[in-house]
């Protein structure tokens, strides 16, 4: 079941907070906690994170509560108290204990509605073993997102870029991928560029370099991804922000889907054709994220 702690302060606002009510307490996961009128159950009116656990050290910590501050302030969600959610994910990273691997998932709603008050809770357990998708790789398609490159642009208001709870279109893609005979999925935007994949961001090897699609195309502001570059300026490889369309990343020399908990998968089929990967990059690619403590 893991440890679960409920925030009562989950906003910077004190109006919205119970009166006497300590920040977070731990609370029962296997007990009923969350009212069916939530906006998080009834309408997925939310954002989260989920953060990566490496023998008891919360991974990239600082960038995921920046980019939870963010997704709130995308929603028009109250600000979170960061102080208070730090504490908190330290508190069931903590509880946790000393396990290899582990994930902790970090969630604020809009709360009941009419009520003025978020819900938050912070979730902790073990990690289901990744080792055969880090090592082995992964087959992946390539899916029409059905959004314009520049969406972030010109539609603000379908948040793209923000991690939100709705994510009901991103678990239809994997089905799709699986009904394909795939893992996962690389989205492409309608006009044809390259974006990321419904749970992770995408990362290219051409020649002695790395790179990704920029933020500005509308995906998330990867955690894991930033923990790569540091890994390629440890390896002397130079990095770099591209507008790939779907057709050039056949021409790549690997490619790799990054997330917290899995860490990087390389991609071994992409759309039905075989794809060679740098295995010894990809060993020391998951050896460095497995280790990293920033």
């Amino acid at each position: 079941m893991g440890v679960l702690v409920m925030i009562n302060r989950p906003s910077a606002d004190a109006a919205a907070h119970r009166p006497g009510a300590p920040d977070f307490e731990e609370a029962d996961p296997a007990s009923p906690q969350l009212s069916v009128l939530d906006l998080a159950a009834t309408r997925g009116d939310g954002v989260f994170e989920t953060i990566a656990v490496g023998d008891g050290y919360p991974q990239a910590l600082d960038h995921h509560l920046r980019r939870f501050a963010s997704s709130a302030s995308m929603l028009d969600l109250p600000s979170p108290d960061l102080a208070v959610w730090r504490r908190a994910i330290l508190e069931v990273v903590d509880k946790l204990g000393p396990l290899p691997e582990a994930t902790v998932k970090a969630v604020m709603s809009r709360g009941i509605e009419g009520d003025g008050r978020p819900t938050g809770w912070v979730h902790g357990q073990q990690s289901p073993d990744h080792t055969r998708a880090r090592t082995e790789g992964i087959a992946v398609v390539t899916l029409d997102r059905g959004l314009r490159h520049d969406v972030e642009r010109t539609s603000p208001w379908l948040l793209a870029g923000a991690k939100t709870l709705s994510y009901a279109v991103n678990r239809a893609a994997i089905r799709e991928a699986v009904r394909r005979g795939a893992d996962d999925v690389i989205f492409i935007s309608s006009d044809g560029f390259v974006l990321e994949g419904p749970t992770s961001s995408l990362v290219v090897q051409r020649g002695d370099t790395l790179l990704t699609p920029g933020i500005e195309l509308g995906i998330l502001d990867g955690t894991t991804l930033g923990s790569v570059f540091d890994f390629a300026a440890e390896e002397g490889l130079r990095t770099g922000y591209a507008m790939l369309t779907a057709e050039q990343l056949g021409e790549m020399d690997s490619l790799w889907l990054v997330s917290s908990g899995r860490h990087a998968a390389p991609v071994h089929t992409l759309d039905g054709v075989p794809r060679p990967f740098d295995s010894e990059l990809n060993l020391r690619m998951n050896a460095f994220l497995s280790r990293r403590q920033e």
